[in-house]
């Protein structure tokens, strides 16, 4: 991996391909984490176990996932959690595949969906009242949902240089600083320069990553704030 990634182009691609999005995975965890290893994924055993436990075939962009960095947690697992192939279970008509770190969300793909490759993705929130929970769409594919995973994932990895500021990107001066990147994921913006990766939250906070101590210091000089870590 050259320390020249195009982020910009390459997420560009990642969306447009399924192919291409696992390249983009690789290529991004060589880049900000370690690069992906022989056995960093599920074996196909384990992933065929799951399904004949359920009843029901992965769709084949869950499936490839699974297979290729299902392991690997600091890809999947910091913050929210991809659940492993033992942990598949069946709710309400979706198959739930990835909850959120307190509990308060499940996402999941609707049994109906499950024939398609990349099929969209819905989340249930949890609440006090079950009889009101419903799926609501989410994603419009699984491989998007899958980059957006990744990219997350590697901003909250807590052994990196990574901090958190309570402002939107408008606010913290972050627009015209950082290049946006392509959409990637709903309720969320990327920002990001050679060393710094940005993600802007619901409109109303930042979550950032850098390759380097020295970057996220530059980063915390051109972006004034109340810094969590700063």
């Amino acid at each position: 991996m050259t320390e020249t990634f195009d982020l910009h182009t390459r997420l560009s691609e990642a969306l447009a391909s399924r192919a291409e999005a696992w390249r983009f995975v690789a290529d991004f965890a060589a880049h900000w984490q370690q690069p992906l290893q022989p056995g960093d994924g599920w074996s196909e055993a384990e992933v065929e176990a799951a399904e004949r436990r359920l009843g029901l075939v992965l769709p084949a962009a869950l499936r490839e996932a699974y297979l290729l960095l299902g392991r690997r947690t600091d890809l999947t697992s910091n913050h929210d959690t991809l659940l492993k192939p033992d942990e598949l279970d069946v709710l309400d008509g979706a198959l739930v595949y990835r909850v959120e770190n307190q509990g308060a969300a499940s996402w999941g793909v609707l049994l109906a969906d499950l024939d398609k490759e990349d099929p969209g993705t819905v989340i249930r929130p949890d609440l006090a009242d079950k009889s009101r929970e419903r799926w609501e769409a989410w994603e419009s594919g699984l491989i998007v949902a899958c980059v957006e995973m990744v990219m997350a994932e590697v901003v909250l990895f807590p052994g990196g240089f990574t901090d958190f500021l309570e402002l939107d990107a408008e606010e913290a001066g972050v627009v015209g600083q950082f290049r946006e990147l392509p959409s990637a994921g709903r309720d969320v913006r990327w920002f990001a320069d050679a060393d710094v990766l940005i993600r802007e939250v619901d409109g109303f906070c930042l979550d950032v990553r850098a390759r380097t101590e020295e970057a996220l210091d530059r980063l915390r000089e051109s972006v004034p704030g109340n810094w969590l870590e700063g």
